[in-house]
């Protein structure tokens, strides 16, 4: 097929690049850079912009109704040097609607009539907006909106919830999530203008940075948990509950703002027909809200800024019947402080975490939908993963539509090096390789071996999957054996001070590490993120002397991996001898290690977490 054809000739080009030691850059990519939008030396480029929007949204909730309507005004900046004609308007949660594009099977639960904008207006005159469509909507401007200038929208819509929750819908009969429940102005970025890719319920999201008022009315008794600042603590709460509320903000002390006796007397809400909460938050993302009337509420907090003493306020919202969410807020506490303090070791950027007890096991600004496993650690590593996605990709601003593992790959590393902390090494390990490496290693098929750097939305199955989340985590392991860790935190800490509130790519990342570390990476990252590599080692020769033993190791995968090489002596005791990636630079399919082992009988390597295609070459007698 012709297109077959010229995809691979495109790969084909891209590997020519690697022997140049350059990194392949897409033409769109490269006009980038070349614009001064962003820079070789991984900094922002001096004429780097992004787009902003300030969004006040008004919701009105009843459930058991599945149905939610909205209002909404957005003031739009357009801050690039283009004249926009039209707008591309995201309706996430079209993918409920049965003629949406999706990448699985839905259940008819599932489905449902989606997202329906009954009214639009530009600058206060109502417009045509097209509803039939999927996730993306195109609306006309009346005038185009040139650089520089702003234009005030309004919708007004209604939405029904699908009884299957997923990411976001009915949770039981009385509690909801809501999550990409409006109308919003999609990304128009440096690279690619409009962002007008899908959602197809795989991949995740690309939003702009945006300033979010939201008001969310639901009926008496009914409690409402959000992203940001609640603005009306004492409009909404019953004095005694408002108290706990805010003790709970600066104590380590684990608070029951609302317990199962609280709900029972009707003592935490005010009592009134209707309540309205209303959140604010700046410079984020997206918002998320969940709402119930059953649900047990818990509250503590944090230090996450030592040198401030900075707090930030850890919650949960659960079912009385979930074991697991007892133990949310402390477990929560200590993934806060230690992720402000160690990896990715910069401060909690927000003022609130709360966990909601749901289905999806997903990241939301400020918050987290989980699920019940009945199964305490693995509760614990599933929150520890979805917090740590508040650094990648709600601080950094990823794009994760077209580039997941920049945003995955990190939230499954830190999710590996916290659960050293929370347990033990070898325990670590052993989840990382089961759950993250196994199933990629032990699969031969061609998706396992697609480039880190293929875009996300164009992968499926556990092609998506491996590159995602483990082969790109196993890259950012090995960088940071390869730096040490005081040289791969100042590389992390560099790129990250550079791009949080922004729209890094993957090349801004690459680039900056090398500027950090004022090394040229480009060969670990060539052999990473734009190979077909696997793990794959293979003893060769072993020659062993009165003194020493040499052995050579042959990189039949490819991906520069650390590894150990332990060696029996003729007494039996053996010993390691730790190699970095350092070892492949030179020659990345060959090294050859000599080790201070007279008369050795036998070597084997050691690959740790990095499991090995065909371990039954990793052992060789010396005799």
């Amino acid at each position: 097929m012709i297109r077959q054809i010229c995809c691979g000739a495109a790969l084909l080009l891209g590997l020519g690049s690697v022997h140049a030691q350059s990194l392949y850059m897409p033409r769109n990519i490269k006009q980038a850079y070349d614009k001064g939008t962003r820079s070789l030396d991984g900094k922002p480029g001096a004429h780097y912009w992004q787009n902003h929007g300030r969004y006040d949204i008004q919701i009105t909730s009843a459930p058991p109704s599945q149905m939610i309507n909205g209002r909404e005004t957005i003031m739009y900046r357009n801050n690039s040097k283009d004249t926009l004609k039209w707008l591309a308007i995201r309706l996430i949660d079209n993918i409920h609607k049965p003629q949406a594009s999706r990448a699985n099977y839905v259940s008819a639960d599932f489905l449902s009539s989606g997202m329906q904008v009954d009214t639009a207006k530009v600058n206060g005159q109502p417009v045509e907006f097209n509803n039939n469509v999927g996730t993306v909507s195109q609306l006309r401007l009346p005038q185009a909106l040139l650089p520089g200038d702003s234009v005030n929208l309004y919708f007004s819509w209604r939405q029904e919830l699908s009884k299957e929750s997923g990411r976001e819908g009915m949770i039981a009969e009385h509690t909801q999530y809501l999550a990409y429940f409006y109308p919003r102005v999609a990304v128009y970025d440096d690279y690619n203008g409009w962002d007008v890719v899908e959602h197809t319920d795989r991949t995740e999201f690309y939003n702009d940075f945006n300033d979010y008022r939201v008001a969310v009315t639901v009926p008496k008794d009914f409690i409402v948990w959000g992203t940001g600042t609640l603005q009306n603590m004492n409009e909404v709460l019953q004095p005694a509950t408002a108290e706990r509320l805010r003790q709970s903000f600066i104590t380590n002390d684990v608070l029951h703002i609302a317990s199962a006796k609280d709900l029972a007397d009707k003592t935490v809400t005010a009592p009134n027909s209707q309540n309205t909460w209303i959140w604010t938050a700046e410079h984020i993302t997206d918002v998320a809200m969940g709402i119930s009337n059953e649900y047990l509420w818990d509250a503590s907090s944090a230090v996450v800024d030592s040198s401030t003493m900075r707090r930030a306020s850890m919650q949960a919202a659960y079912n009385p019947a979930s074991e697991d969410f007892t133990r949310s807020v402390a477990n929560g506490q200590y993934a806060l402080t230690w992720f402000s303090h160690h990896w990715p070791g910069v401060a909690y950027p927000f003022p609130k975490m709360t966990a909601f007890q749901g289905f999806a096991d997903m990241e939301y600004p400020m918050m987290c939908n989980d699920s019940h496993v009945d199964n305490a650690r693995f509760a614990e590593l599933v929150q520890d993963h979805e917090m740590a996605h508040t650094w990648f990709p709600f601080y950094m601003g990823i794009n994760e539509t077209r580039y997941a593992f920049m945003d995955e790959g990190w939230a499954t590393t830190f999710e590996y090096l916290i659960g050293i902390a929370e347990t033990d090494q070898a325990k670590a390990d052993n989840f990382y390789r089961a759950f993250r490496v196994n199933r990629y290693i032990n699969d031969k098929s061609t998706e396992e071996d697609m480039p880190i750097i293929s875009m996300s939305n164009q992968v499926s199955g556990m092609g998506y999957g491996s590159n995602a989340y483990g082969k790109p985590s196993m890259a950012y392991l090995s960088l940071k054996d390869l730096l040490g860790d005081d040289l791969f935190r100042k590389g992390l800490h560099t790129y990250m001070d550079r791009w949080h509130g922004k729209h890094p790519i993957p090349w801004d990342f690459f680039y900056s590490f090398n500027d950090a570390t004022g090394q040229d990476l480009n060969w670990f990252w060539n052999a990473w993120f734009f190979s077909y590599h696997y793990i794959d080692l293979a003893i060769g020769n072993v020659k062993t002397g009165n003194r020493d033993t040499r052995i050579t190791i042959n990189n039949v995968g490819g991906f520069p991996i650390p590894f150990d090489v332990v060696v029996t002596n003729a007494d039996g005791s053996t010993k390691k001898y730790h190699q970095t990636p350092a070892v492949w630079k030179a020659n990345g399919k060959q090294a050859t290690i000599t080790v201070p082992a007279a008369n050795a009988q036998s070597v084997k390597l050691d690959n740790g977490i990095f499991m090995d295609a065909t371990p039954a070459d990793n052992s060789r007698s010396a005799r």
